[in-house]
């Protein structure tokens, strides 16, 4: 569960004020959920979705199942924590360490902070092979082929199951719900267990980082306009490039 970041945002005195009221499913576990339902429908299986937050995600939790997902589990919490990657990182972790599965699908980031890193330290925790920012999956003779969008071009890796994927939202176009899927999805278990049952010291859940304060962009500056001859333009532009961007 996320902010809406189309909704309005204001900053007050270095704090960010939200709607509220304006929570969503996170854009890329979207794309998780939906590749996991297309694996599903190819080869079989289950899609279980689990999320970690206060009693307002399972508002978001009921949208994955009507999606189609078969079931999901809620680790809940107060909402007044201060929670970091790490702490979500580490949650999950203790979640799944004892559970079966094939595929960990996690979206690559989420859309309010984008820090992109809790997907890799879930897969560190649980010692699982992973890969991140993918835009394609297949299984092949029971192991994942993910397609994975490179710095400069696309890779293809495959990975041994159990293993942990992240998922850009470039993936796919996640389904949106019907009338069927979102009175399904009310029938669907949804397992509530709280923190305090996954037996974690409190150290554990303490956030390594803290955001200290939120700024307002700073207003771009006006471009340059160079006028002239090419080659009087380009020496001008090199001589700025040299002394003023320190870049050449």
């Amino acid at each position: 569960m996320v902010p809406d970041v189309n909704a309005p945002i204001q900053i007050k005195e270095g704090k960010l004020i939200q709607d509220a009221d304006r929570m969503i499913l996170n854009a890329y576990d979207a794309s998780a959920v939906e590749e996991a339902l297309v694996l599903k429908e190819k080869h079989g299986g289950e899609v279980e979705v689990v999320s970690v937050g206060a009693a307002k995600a399972s508002e978001t939790i009921r949208k994955a199942l009507a999606m189609g997902a078969d079931k999901a589990t809620h680790i809940t919490t107060s909402g007044d924590e201060l929670f970091d990657s790490g702490s979500y990182a580490r949650i999950l972790a203790a979640f799944f360490s004892d559970k079966e599965f094939d595929i960990l699908s996690l979206g690559k980031q989420s859309q309010d902070t984008d820090s992109g890193l809790t997907g890799s330290m879930v897969a560190e925790l649980l010692n699982l092979p992973y890969t991140t920012n993918a835009v394609g999956l297949e299984i092949e003779d029971g192991k994942l082929i993910v397609k994975r969008q490179g710095d400069t071009g696309q890779e293809m890796i495959e990975l041994p199951t159990p293993c942990a994927v992240t998922c850009s939202n470039d993936m796919n176009e996640p389904r949106i719900p019907n009338l069927k899927g979102i009175m399904a999805s009310k029938r669907k278990p949804v397992e509530q267990i709280e923190i305090d049952d996954l037996s974690m010291d409190d150290s554990a859940l303490e956030a390594n980082t803290q955001v200290v304060s939120y700024e307002e962009k700073p207003a771009r500056e006006a471009g340059k306009k160079f006028e002239g001859e090419a080659d009087e333009i380009a020496r001008e532009v090199a001589q700025l490039l040299d002394t003023e961007a320190n870049v050449l």
